[in-house]
């Protein structure tokens, strides 16, 4: 099973003056403490919402420093339980965010069958997607890749000698 998790992030950010401002720096400071180990994590700004149902901005400013709440999203692979790919991605995400706080928003599981993934957005939408638009490399279906097959027996010789 694959799951997609989103973890809450509340970063600290310091010598800013306008909500905007701050929200560019928390996501640039992030970006730089996950790269290049964790590329592949999107960060996108929080939805904050007061205890009356109030939205307010993911940036809350107090002389001169802020706090930015940033939505961390990353997929898991071959997990068990949600409960286990919520762990795996905590782990991998707080070991480059020292000292930045982080909690578990969302677990969706992402079904995938003969190469599509289908995922389900709060308004209810369906969006399903090939696998091959997400190839990291993006020239797996290159018929130059075949080359792969000739480095293998290679090596097995070597192995043998």
């Amino acid at each position: 099973m694959n799951c997609r998790v989103i973890v809450e992030a509340a970063v600290p950010v310091y010598d800013v003056e306008t909500p905007d401002e701050a929200i560019r720096i928390a996501i640039s400071k992030t970006g730089e403490m996950l790269n290049p180990d964790l590329n592949y994590v999107e960060i996108d700004m929080s939805d904050r919402t007061s205890p009356s149902g109030e939205e307010l901005p993911p940036a809350f400013i107090a002389a001169d420093e802020a706090l930015v709440a940033l939505e961390l999203e990353m997929t898991v692979f071959n997990v068990e339980r949600e409960e286990h790919a919520s762990r795996i991605a905590r782990k991998e995400i707080g070991q480059r965010l020292e000292n930045i706080p982080l909690e578990v928003v969302e677990i969706e599981t992402v079904d995938t069958e003969e190469g599509d993934t289908t995922t389900e957005s709060e308004e209810g939408d369906t969006t399903t997607e090939s696998s091959s638009e997400h190839n990291s490399t993006g020239d797996r279906d290159d018929p130059a890749d075949s080359d792969e097959d000739e480095v293998l027996p290679e090596f097995e010789d070597l192995l043998d000698e």
